[in-house]
Formats: structure tokens, C-alpha cells, sequence
């Protein structure tokens, strides 16, 4: 959450700079580049100080302490309960496989879909977002397999789960490509009529 605080001052401080150089652009023709910078910096920090307030307030509440804990006691006991090498090996051949799928229609896939002329932003970013999950959950699988089970100690277990995963995504980026050349068809079609 402090995070997340600290992503909307930024975005506060942002449009305050830009208001205080639109301001000061007004009130006169020269721009105090100096002043900008101490403005900026006086924004941050206040904000910063604020979030940090925010944080702890929330962090020292015994309501958010309790809702925390309420969402993550399920995902611990499922986590513990599936703490065995076969599990870790699906989920890193789950994850590569969404590496190597949405890797390949960012690249591939949407040269050959501009290559119809047609490009479909939605669709770039659905895919940009699939890889970025797809690598954070194959770094966490990797991180959890390694602390919990034995999967990482086999490179037998690595090399399948990674081979497997690659044909996968290939399988499913060639679906996926599928789909957006014949959608870009569907929408030149219509189009035309």
C-alpha cells in the first residue's frame, strides 16, 4: 500500500511543478529553473511525509492488521499444503509457458498482425501484462520452490519443466496469433462495408 501512496504523490507533485511552472510562466517571461526544483523537492517531501503518516497509521490499526491477515491466511495454507516438488514443477512449466506465449506476441505476433495493417493497442497491452505476471510469478514460483522443495536441486526437473513450458507457449502464442490476424481481418472487413 505505502507503495501505492507513493505512486499517487508522485503523480500529485508532477501536476503541482507543472501548475507552478504554468504560474510562474503567467506572473512572468522567465522561467526559474531553481525555484521549479526547490518547489518540486518541498512537494515531494511533504508528500513523502505524509504517506509515511498514512502507512503507519494503517500499519498500527488493529481493523487492517486483521483484514490483512483474513487475506493472506488462505493463500499461506494452500502455499503450505502444496509444498511438494510436483507441484513446483507445473507451476514453473505453467509460468514459462506464459513467458515464451505472451513473449512471442508482443514481438512476433504483432509484427505479423501490422503487417496487416491492422494493430490493436488493447491487445499490446493485454499481452505486455501477461508476460510482466507471467515473470513475476515464474521468479516467486522459482524463490518458493527453492526455500520449500526439493525441484530446484534436480536439473532433470529444471530442463523438462522449462521444455515443456517453451513448447507450451509456443502452442499457445500460435493460437494467440491465430486470433488477432483473423480479429484484424474481422475489422478491416468491416471497414470496408
Amino acid at each position: 500500500m505505502k507503495h501505492f501512496l507513493c505512486w499517487i504523490v508522485a503523480a500529485v507533485a508532477c501536476v503541482s511543478v507543472a501548475s507552478l511552472a504554468g504560474a510562474q510562466e503567467a506572473g512572468s517571461n522567465t522561467l526559474n529553473p531553481e525555484a521549479l526544483r526547490e518547489s518540486a523537492n518541498d512537494i515531494v517531501g511533504d508528500a513523502r511525509e505524509k504517506v509515511d503518516e498514512i502507512a503507519q497509521q494503517v500499519d498500527q490499526s488493529p481493523q487492517a492488521k486483521e483484514v490483512s491477515a483474513g487475506i493472506l491466511q488462505p493463500i499461506y495454507l494452500l502455499a503450505e499444503s502444496m509444498a511438494f516438488p510436483s507441484f513446483h514443477w507445473a507451476a514453473f512449466t505453467l509460468m514459462s509457458a506464459g513467458v515464451v506465449s505472451f513473449a512471442l506476441q508482443l514481438v512476433l505476433g504483432k509484427l505479423v498482425v501490422l503487417s496487416k495493417m491492422s494493430l490493436n493497442i488493447k491487445e499490446i497491452l493485454a499481452d505486455g501484462l501477461g508476460l510482466l505476471i507471467s515473470l513475476i510469478g515464474l521468479v516467486l514460483t522459482t524463490q518458493a520452490a527453492a526455500e520449500n522443495s526439493t525441484f530446484t536441486d534436480s536439473p532433470a526437473s529444471v530442463l523438462s519443466a522449462a521444455g515443456l513450458g517453451a513448447l507450451l507457449g509456443l502452442v499457445f502464442y500460435w493460437w494467440g496469433q491465430t486470433e488477432e490476424v483473423q480479429a484484424a481481418a474481422g475489422r478491416k472487413s468491416r471497414t470496408k462495408t
